[in-house]
Order: C-alpha cells, then sequence, then structure tokens
C-alpha cells in the first residue's frame, strides 16, 4: 500500500507543507476552511502522521491513557471510535484502560498511565468513584486532563458531556403529554454526575406540567444483571401503580422491558417505557424502545481535541469548562401514546 506523506497533501492542496503540518496539529494560526481541507485530503490518502518521528522531536511520548468503566458497554466503544479518531490523524497513540466500575481499579489504571508516561489522560469515572484525590495528585504534577460523561465537580477541569438534563426532561415531558402521570425512574449510584443530572431533569418535567415528585418512584440501582426484576417487582406492588418507566441508562431499559414482560405487562397499552442509551438494536426490540441518544462518538471526539490542544498548549486552547453535547429524543414503540390517555398538556 501507498505510504502518503505531508508532501502529497500539500501537493494536491497546492499549499506549503508547514500549512498543511499546522493544520494537521489543529493550529489557531490556520483557518478553518484550509483545516478541513487539509482533514479531507489526510483521510482520503490515508495519510497517518509518524508518533516515533514525531516524539524524536521533544520529550513527549505522544500517547494518551483512555480510562473507562467497562469497553463492552456501547456507550463507552463509541466514544473510544472517537476519540481514536482525533488522536490517530493528530499524531497520538491512545493506550485504553477499564475500570470494571471498580475505584482500586481506576485508581490503579491512573498509576499505571503515569507510570508509561502518556501525555494526557481521558477519564470517565467509575460508578464506586466518590474520591477524586488520585486525579487532583497528576493535576498537581501537571498532567493534561479531561473528564467525560461521568465527571465531577469537585476537579478543576475540563469536562465534556451529553446535556443529561435536556435529555431526561424531554423524555419525561414525552411520557406525561403521551397521557402517563405515575412515572417511575430507574437509575444508577446517585453520587455519580449523570445519575444526578438525568434526576434533576426528570423532576423539572414533572414540576413543570404540575405532577408531585413521588420518592417512592425512584429506584436507585447499581450495573447487577438480576437487580432490575425486584426493582419492577417493588414499583408495580404500590398503589396506584406506575404506568410509566424511565431509566438512565442502556441496561436499565433492557432488563426493564425483559422484568416487564415477564409480569405479562403490556407495553405501551398498560406501561410506557423510555431509556437513556446508546444502544444500536433499539429499533429491532419487542417493542421497539423509545430512548435519549447519548451522542458518545462526538463526545469522544470532542474531549480527545481538547486533551490534546491543553497537551500541545496552544495559546488558543479553550478555558477549562463544561462542554455540553445536545442529546436526541428517539420515540418508538415502548411510548407511543394510547389513545384513551393521549392528550396534550
Amino acid at each position: 500500500m501507498d505510504t502518503f506523506t505531508i508532501k502529497d497533501i500539500a501537493r494536491a492542496l497546492n499549499i506549503s507543507t508547514s500549512t498543511v503540518s499546522r493544520a494537521l496539529r489543529g493550529s489557531y494560526e490556520i483557518n478553518p476552511e484550509t483545516k478541513r481541507l487539509v482533514m479531507e485530503c489526510a483521510e482520503r490518502l490515508n495519510y497517518r502522521p509518524n508518533p516515533i518521528a514525531l516524539s524524536l522531536k521533544g520529550s513527549s511520548s505522544r500517547a494518551i491513557a483512555v480510562i473507562v468503566p467497562q469497553i463492552a458497554n456501547p456507550f463507552f466503544s463509541q466514544a473510544i471510535n472517537g476519540i481514536e479518531a482525533i488522536a490517530y490523524n493528530r499524531g497520538y497513540h491512545v493506550i485504553i484502560f477499564q475500570t470494571h466500575e471498580s475505584y482500586e481499579r481506576e485508581v490503579a489504571n491512573v498509576q499505571q498511565s503515569m507510570a508509561r508516561k502518556v501525555d494526557g489522560l481521558l477519564i470517565s469515572l467509575s460508578s464506586e468513584t466518590s474520591d477524586v484525590s488520585h486525579l487532583k495528585e497528576i493535576q498537581q504534577k501537571g498532567l493534561p486532563l479531561v473528564l467525560f460523561d461521568r465527571v465531577s465537580a469537585e476537579l478543576e477541569a475540563t469536562q465534556v458531556v451529553a446535556d443529561n438534563f435536556a435529555g431526561a426532561f424531554a423524555a419525561t415531558e414525552h411520557l406525561i403529554k403521551a397521557g402517563r402521570r405515575r412515572i417511575a425512574h430507574l437509575t444508577i449510584p446517585p453520587w455519580l454526575s449523570i445519575t444526578q443530572e438525568r434526576l434533576a431533569g426528570y423532576r423539572a418535567a414533572l414540576e413543570q406540567y404540575g405532577l408531585p415528585f413521588d420518592e417512592n418512584l425512584v429506584r436507585y440501582g447499581t450495573f447487577g444483571p438480576d437487580e432490575v426484576g425486584p426493582m419492577v417487582d417493588d414499583l408495580m406492588s404500590l398503589s396506584p401503580t406506575p404506568d410509566a418507566f424511565f431509566t438512565a441508562s442502556d441496561r436499565l431499559a433492557m432488563g426493564c422491558l425483559t422484568a416487564l414482560r415477564q409480569r405479562h405487562v403490556n407495553i405501551p397499552e398498560d406501561v410506557s417505557l423510555i431509556g437513556f442509551t446508546n444502544l444500536n438494536v433499539a429499533d429491532l426490540l419487542s417493542p421497539s424502545l423509545s430512548t435519549v441518544v447519548q451522542p458518545a462518538q462526538e463526545i469522544g471526539q470532542v474531549a480527545a481535541e481538547r486533551l490534546i490542544d491543553l497537551i500541545e498548549r496552544k495559546q488558543k486552547a479553550a478555558p477549562i469548562g463544561t462542554v455540553k453535547i445536545p442529546t436526541e429524543l428517539i420515540v418508538r414503540e415502548s411510548s407511543r401514546p394510547v389513545n384513551k390517555q393521549a392528550h396534550l398538556v
């Protein structure tokens, strides 16, 4: 296979090699249109930087570490795709670690990243992580850090997240407008940022439409495979029973769908169901699952861009702050309005 160089890109676009080089590094000196043309040409020619050659120019390892709870989770696998695409085009290797939702493993992964002398760290916190002192320590040592998806307000660092509040609000509002009044919320550990933001969106929608927030309709879980059934049993034993379930993760949505079907609850005739998910098979389920879709790949891309900008100390690198990427509500059969109930509020 032919190997193309910066000179080939410069020749194809009739620009200088230095302009191509700066564009590939994301330099603020190059205008966005030129960057776009260079990136498109690089992709077309399958140009790839040589990380070894680049690393010889300085002390940089040209590697970034990515720590996620679980690669098998569709959200994180898609986010990693986005991270790798950006890193690869900008001449960085990606080293991936997974915590399996363990705080101890997360701390060990961070230590291993430091031992490998990576140039920066991208991390999404484990479900057990409430103490972030291990991340404060690496910041004090000067390692660039960006958090994504599951973040912490205790860290002064760039954080890239989905707009969880807006997504949860939209899901709950949709259920209310479909005629539902007893909306149960299945969620994950309460100290996680995504739990808090999605619960806040759920509560805000209830409040806007004059419905009371009932703590008895909220259940907190972990990621255990057998925990959803008992939660559904508990909720369906209430009087009156819930007429809708809004879940804060794809695993909970799948578990809830299975549990309701096993209990011969008709969806959506008896109970509506909507998830917060990145399942790519949601439309193939029976009934097809309504979801709030997180833009996982875009979150990964933005997080990687921000981290590499920090690593390269760009003069116009974006200031520290939280970047919120819009979510999208997709309505399918599982929350379809039932004629006898549906009405606009």
